[in-house]
């Protein structure tokens, strides 16, 4: 708590106690609607909480923050309704004795929720067994039962409680939920049988119409419309949409199922329920005599199946009464106004007395069956200060309850700050407070109260009416200064009452109410014969509800306000007995709008809860209150005698820091085990001294570590790479061992390998050998001859490598480079290289055998082609003796070749045979024909002819050195 206070000027304070103005009233609405504005909707007063309801999902019931909460002391987080339920919690393991929590406030402030959100913490943290598990679960499902037939919507709320509930979980020596018990106080029966605009009767009607099984319906003589039954329309308002029905009777059938309810119990049970819906739909008319007649005999009908009851017996009991005359009993028929009041009374006493069995039910199935002690958590979930434009009896009860409690509520505070001064040896302070005992006696007290007189007045004989009741209570409070109507008021104030109407001054403000229906709602008289009737019932419930023991059929029995009034004394003594712890619920808008706080509503709620006067009491003494442990862990940075060990008793260390701090006097006390301040600025001036501090000490940590994890990264790192080094070496020293000793290995076989290097291959040279081969291979590699025409630089092999060198391996090579350099000759190169070639073969065919063949080769080739310089050339004959046994041969052939050579090679290589050429000079014979021969003759002059000469033969005449006969 202390932390929080830092930022106290834009959150406000978490714990009233602190505020400096705590008697003012606008101090204490700033601090509450500041934490309103920022989502923080609890906060302190003391070990009470406030809860304003933000009407919107914060997220802060989770089972995380369960987690959080769980085991945590008290003040150490922000309030909640979880830190409340674990200190109550752990507070009762401890010292193994009962505590009880009151949820209070106004309808739709948020009380059922808060019992549930400790419900659910309780199933939480508690140990887990199957056993326990089940247990667990009925605490947990009984609440949607009981909201079902006890919850209703109201214009304030839409699941407002209609009635007081008290649970009291058992626990265990080891802190399990073993069981539980509910007590419930004064349902809102007439609800039944009427609502206001804009109101529901309870929800689970509209939960059996809207969601019940079509089979269910058909058995039960329902329809699935709400607006065909009476009971459900008079508030015009069947449909909510904040609630879904047919979802919630899911979760009930679940629920009575879990409970172990029966199928037989619940049978009887929705029977019970459309027998009430039924009832609501019975119309009476009139006879001519003025009696009640019965109009409705289908509802009768089915009233008569669904309760179990003859027809006839329910028509007289709806429409007749037994009256006593001298030892006989005779019957009285109703009105049609009486018939109605007896139906609605009927109404409202099988419902009510269904709800009661409903809770007893639930009870025996809470009922922790072992008999050794149990330590007990009560959850007393009751109804607000009521303020209406009219209050009733309703209203009035329940104030009268809140008024009760109220009391019960200061005795306890003061009783416990006193009893906490007392044990620390700390002079008690009187302090001042109203004491609403007055306003309790003024309704309370015997035979002078207002509940006496209004029993008085319904018991007496005679016609008494509430305006009777209303003049018996002006005669009898006449003076009192709590009480006062329009007779008895001044000039004044009465002109805001109306002749019917009194007005109490409770202790949280003036209520005024209207004394209509009094003597009615207090008498919910049943009549006699209808009791009878309904004991003849073959349903269950209906047996048990009405065979129980009744009264003395001579004696009244006790009216609702008497009932009411012993149920709170018999609640009183049990809270008596029990620890208190309160949670008080604020609603912060009648719009159920959030983000929306409404001061002068909120401010009325703070009135009426007596936040104020609580308030009052915590601060008329000391403020503040910690055990010294607590203090001085909190604030021993502050002294540095007590920084950071305190070696002495936490007494002598607080004392020790206070006095470093300069605490006058009269701001602070020591007890036995705690210190008190009296005022919170006392306290801020230290917390916001420690916030200093803190940031000072934070970096002084910081720094040192800092420093502790650098020196100790350093030492790590120093550490890991003397291990790396160490390894590192041993490693490098392992691999240099190995290889020295393959080294030595080799050595020692290269050595006997050299020594047998000429003999045979062995085990002994082969390792060696195939070195030498490597090593003669690797250096010939680097020294291969570049062209084919070197022949010099081969490599002279080793013996064992003579016949592969020098046979293969230059083979081999020699064909590389002839590839090499043919496939670098380009394709003009290759037409050169075969005209070599044919040169080649001209000059193996010309040399020696023609005598110009020197002079004609003097000129290079050129074009590609072979050229002579002779240009006369064009004129050489070719003449073709074909030797063969042809018969058909004519003779040989004469050619005229313009270019003679190359004819003649070219003749030579496809022939493939060099001699068949023959030159001849001078004269050349051919064979014209068989037997026939002719002659060409040849000769040189300087001009070039050819013509017969006179001898018979061809004379060819060209210029010198041209002339020529190939044959």
């Amino acid at each position: 708590m202390e932390g929080s206070l830092t930022a106290r000027d834009r959150v406000g304070i978490q714990d009233f106690v602190l505020l400096d103005a705590y008697t003012s009233e606008t101090a204490f609405m700033d601090n509450l609607r500041k934490r309103f504005n920022e989502n923080l909707i609890y906060t302190y007063i003391g070990t009470l909480l406030v809860s304003v309801n933000p009407y919107k999902e914060l997220g802060i019931y989770t089972k995380k923050q369960m987690d959080i909460y769980m085991g945590v002391n008290f003040f150490e987080l922000p309030p909640h309704i979880f830190a409340l339920a674990d200190n109550v919690y752990r507070t009762m393991i401890s010292e193994t004795n009962n505590h009880f929590i009151l949820i209070s406030g106004e309808s739709g402030a948020g009380k059922t929720e808060a019992s549930k959100k400790v419900l659910q913490f309780y199933a939480v943290c508690c140990p887990s067994t199957r056993l326990l598990d089940n247990v667990r679960d009925r605490l947990l499902l009984s609440n949607p039962v009981l909201e079902a037939f006890g919850n209703a919507k109201t214009l304030k709320n839409d699941n407002s409680s209609r009635f007081g509930k008290y649970m009291d979980i058992q626990f265990d020596h080891q802190g399990a939920a073993v069981g539980g018990h509910v007590l419930s106080y004064l349902l809102e029966k007439s609800r039944v049988v009427h609502q206001n605009h804009g109101e529901r009767n309870f929800h689970i009607f509209y939960q059996l119409v809207e969601g019940g099984e079509d089979e269910l319906l058909r058995w039960l003589g329902l329809e699935r419309n709400c607006q065909n039954y009476r009971f459900l329309i008079q508030g015009e308002c069947a449909k909510v949409s904040s609630i879904n029905d047919k979802s919630d009777w899911k979760t009930v059938q679940k629920a009575l199922t879990i409970i172990e309810f029966s199928e037989k119990d619940i049978e009887h049970l929705f029977a019970i329920l459309a027998s009430v819906l039924h009832l609501g739909n019975v119309h009476f008319g009139a006879s001519a005599l003025g009696y009640a007649t019965l109009n409705s005999s289908a509802e009768v009908h089915w009233l008569s199946k669904l309760l179990g009851i003859p027809s006839n017996m329910l028509r007289e009991g709806l429409t007749h009464r037994k009256i006593e005359a001298k030892a006989e009993e005779v019957l009285s028929p109703f009105t049609a106004e009486h018939a109605k009041y007896a139906r609605d009374a009927l109404a409202k006493a099988i419902y009510g007395r269904t709800f009661s069995w409903l809770v007893n039910k639930i009870n025996e199935s809470l009922a922790n069956k072992d008999s050794t002690r149990k330590t007990v958590i009560g959850l007393l979930d009751i109804y607000g200060f009521e303020v209406f434009d009219v209050n009733s009896f309703e209203q009035f009860c329940i104030n009268f309850c809140n008024e009760k409690l109220q009391q019960l509520f200061i005795q306890l505070t003061l009783k416990s700050e006193q009893e906490e001064y007392e044990m620390e040896g700390i002079e008690w302070e009187p302090v001042p407070y109203f004491n609403n005992k007055i306003i309790c006696d003024l309704v309370e007290e015997k035979h002078r109260g207002i509940i006496s007189i209004l029993d008085e007045e319904c018991l007496r004989p005679g016609e008494a009416t509430d305006f009777t009741f209303l003049e018996k209570l002006e005669e009898k409070m006449c003076g009192h200064p709590h009480f006062v109507t329009h007779k008895l008021a001044d000039q004044k104030t009465r002109k805001t009452l109306e002749r019917g109407d009194f007005r109490l001054l409770h202790y949280a403000g003036e209520v005024t109410y209207s004394v209509a229906g009094f003597l009615d709602k207090n008498n919910d008289l049943l009549y006699r014969n209808i009791k009878e009737v309904m004991r003849q019932s073959k349903n269950s419930i209906i047996q048990h509800c009405f065979n129980a023991i009744e009264p003395d059929g001579k004696k009244r029995p006790e009216t609702v306000a008497t009932q009411f009034k012993n149920s709170l004394a018999g609640l009183t003594e049990i809270l008596m007995t029990k620890e208190p712890w309160y949670v008080r619920c604020l609603k912060p808008n009648h719009c159920k709008q959030p983000d929306r706080f409404d001061d002068v509503m909120v401010r009325h709620q703070v009135k009426y809860l007596g936040l104020m006067e609580h308030l009052r009491v915590r601060r008329a003494g000391f403020a503040y209150r910690r055990r010294y442990e607590v203090f001085l862990k909190r604030y021993k940075a502050l002294c540095p005698d007590t920084w950071p060990h305190w070696k002495g008793t936490p007494a002598e260390g607080v004392q020790r820091l206070i006095k470093h701090l300069g605490y006058k006097p009269d701001e602070y006390k020591m007890g036995r085990t705690k210190i008190f301040i009296r005022h919170p600025r006392t306290l801020f001036a230290t917390e916001d001294a420690f916030e200093i501090c803190k940031h000072e000490l934070a970096t002084r940590i910081q720094a040192k570590y800092k420093g502790y994890r650098v020196k100790g990264q350093y030492q790590r790192q120093r550490e890991a790479a003397t291990k790396i080094e160490t390894c590192w070496r041993g490693l490098q020293a392992r691999k240099e061992r190995e290889r020295r000793a393959w080294a030595v290995k080799v050595i020692k076989k290269f050595i006997k390998g050299f020594m047998n290097r000429n003999q045979p291959v062995s085990m002994d040279n082969s390792e060696y050998l195939a070195f030498v081969r490597q090593s003669y291979l690797t250096r010939l590699k680097d020294n291969l001859p570049k062209s084919v025409l070197d022949k010099t630089t081969w490599l002279t092999p080793p013996p064992i490598m003579q016949e592969v060198a020098s046979m293969f391996l230059r083979k081999l090579h020699t064909r590389l480079l002839v590839r090499k350099y043919v496939r670098g000759i380009s394709s003009q190169q290759k037409v050169q290289v075969k005209l070599f070639y044919l040169s080649f073969i001209l000059i193996d065919i010309f040399r020696g055998r023609k005598e110009n063949y020197p002079q004609s080769i003097c000129q290079p080739f050129a074009d590609t082609r072979i050229r002579v310089s002779v240009s006369n050339l064009s004129d050489n004959f070719l003449i073709l003796h074909v030797s063969c046994d042809d018969t058909k041969q004519k003779g040989d052939l004469v050619l005229q070749c313009s270019y003679l050579f190359e004819a003649l090679t070219k003749i030579c290589v496809v022939t493939k045979n060099h001699s068949l050429i023959k030159v001849v000079q001078g004269s050349v014979r051919f064979d014209i024909q068989p037997g026939k021969e002719g002659f060409v003759d040849f000769k040189s002059s300087s001009e070039a002819m050819v013509y017969r000469a006179k001898n018979g033969h061809l004379m060819v005449v060209g210029p010198h050195n041209a002339m020529h006969t190939t044959k």
